[in-house]
């Protein structure tokens, strides 16, 4: 959970970038009982977690599900390619092509934060097609 919370307040439209402003930008969202910078920090840290109510004002703040916050993206099932009759991938000579090595150059040069968004995004993307690929997407 602490790895999501620290991610998302980092993408936050108002970059949350220490324990007490995750504090004061929490307790400006949440009805109830504030809660303490040091509250903050053990929540970014992973030593404590967020009570039910905290964590839906926590939520519904960044934009995500309880669920998502303390257990991230889904994994997505690793499979295997089809294999062909030598034994080699179908469909692949193992080189790259100019397309996917320019993308790799790119995905290289980002950050260790955008790197990582970049590849939830493909994984919930390729379970997306999984779960719907008998439509036509």
């Amino acid at each position: 959970m602490s790895a999501n919370l620290a991610v998302l307040a980092l993408e936050a439209p108002k970059k949350v970038q220490t324990a007490a402003q995750l504090a004061h930008e929490f307790n400006l969202r949440h009805g109830n009982e504030p809660i303490t910078p040091q509250a903050a920090q053990k929540w970014l840290k992973g030593t404590a977690k967020p009570s039910a109510d905290k964590m839906e004002t926590l939520a519904a703040w960044l934009d995500v599900t309880p669920h998502w916050l303390s257990y991230g993206p889904a994994p997505v099932a690793a499979k295997k390619p089809p294999v062909g009759k030598r034994g080699t991938q179908v469909g692949q000579s193992g080189a790259l092509t100019e397309k996917e090595a320019r993308l790799l150059s790119k995905f290289r040069e980002l950050s260790e934060h955008q790197a990582f968004l970049v590849v939830e995004i493909v994984e919930q993307m390729a379970l997306e097609r999984e779960v719907w690929k008998g439509d036509g997407r």
